[in-house]
């Protein structure tokens, strides 16, 4: 089951992006001429190698920052694509930049600018992977002095822990914003209407540091200058009329950005994704209410997992493992909790009937 993809669009003037909320939307991408915003972050103690109960002096944490800032700014990028915006890291030496495949879209062609440069380089695609809305683009001409950043352990993200989110927010480059973790392992479906690739991503990082149009493909940095994630998503609240709900983005955890852009950077592709499939192409159904009543089955991949099952085409799947099915997102984001080679159990109605079997799940 494949997500499907959208590019992100945003003319140049408009400031709204609308981002995530029930569903999530990619809104991380900025215009060209923005106007400024203030913004005021929330912040908290706690940081990579400190406790809420080793308080650190208002000096000694604003050393910290200035600390950061110098090791890790220089690692993020500006990426323009036509009229829009984004951000992006620099992944290597050899002037590999890995960013959201939402900045990217269907462009081939960017210009970079890096940190606290006036001057913006040509870059050219090297493989987008929308279903972990990650992307990889290679400088033409590697600029001189090009800091690759440091990728931390996912393992060690802890919940309160200080992180500066860097980036181009509004297209304000070198933007730095500061808050704290505040959840891990979060699974997060994107939407397609605000300019996402309608990717299920599981293990994010949730944060209270701003994260804004252009922020997407950025740095979430740590109190080591490491990164941790890569800022992509901010919500929506629907009850305010899809206005930006304050201090809740998410980032990629570095440990899926380094598996991914790895491979794209060694073989030009992404060769194992490590997500689980069922090897099915289906559709949302909903019952007489309309309501979301499950996942029809449109077509069966021969000899994938759900064939290998039984399950068939026309049947609509309710339950995996233990959860309950009642979209394609929710099918999804029970996907995304699982891994290749997994036994789990399917429960679907054919005919009238219920019927459960034993799948072993394929990889995307």
């Amino acid at each position: 089951m494949d997500p499907s993809t959208a590019r992100a669009s945003r003319p140049a003037g408009l400031l709204t992006a609308w981002l995530c909320c029930a569903a999530l939307l990619s809104g991380c991408t900025g215009s060209a001429a923005p106007e400024a915003r203030s913004t005021k972050d929330v912040s908290a103690t706690g940081d990579a190698g400190r406790r809420a109960d080793a308080p650190l002096s208002a000096d000694q944490l604003q050393n910290d920052y200035l600390r950061v800032i110098k090791d890790a700014l220089p690692s993020v990028v500006q990426i323009q694509t036509g009229r829009e915006l984004g951000s992006g890291v620099v992944y290597d030496d050899k002037g590999h930049i890995v960013t959201n495949a939402h900045v990217v879209g269907s462009a081939s062609t960017f210009m970079v600018t890096t940190a606290n440069s006036e001057t913006a380089f040509t870059a050219h695609l090297v493989s987008s992977y929308p279903e972990q809305d990650l992307a990889v683009v290679k400088l033409d001409q590697v600029p001189h002095g090009l800091r690759p950043a440091t990728f931390g352990d996912s393992a060690k993200v802890a919940v309160g822990q200080i992180v500066l989110a860097m980036g181009s927010p509004l297209g304000l480059s070198s933007s730095v914003t500061q808050g704290i973790v505040s959840a891990t392992g979060r699974t997060v479906s994107e939407g397609q209407s605000g300019g996402g690739t309608g990717a299920t991503i599981a293990n994010m990082v949730q944060t209270s540091a701003a994260i804004n149009p252009g922020n997407s493909g950025g740095a979430l940095v740590n109190l080591d200058s490491q990164v941790i994630g890569i800022p992509t998503l901010a919500a929506t609240e629907p009850q305010l009329g899809g206005s930006a709900a304050p201090g809740i983005g998410f980032a990629i955890p570095a440990s899926t950005v380094k598996t991914i852009a790895g491979q794209i950077v060694r073989y030009g592709r992404v060769v194992e994704s490590g997500r689980a499939a069922l090897d099915i192409t289906g559709r949302t159904v909903v019952n007489a209410d309309y309501q979301p009543a499950g996942v029809a089955v449109v077509d069966v991949k021969a000899g994938g997992a759900a064939d290998k099952a039984g399950i068939q085409s026309g049947d609509i799947i309710v339950k995996l493992g233990g959860k309950d099915i009642t979209t394609i997102t929710s099918l999804s984001e029970a996907l995304a909790a699982d891994k290749p080679g997994q036994r789990t159990s399917v429960t679907f109605l054919r005919n009238g009937g219920r019927k459960t079997v034993e799948v072993t799940l394929g990889q995307q």
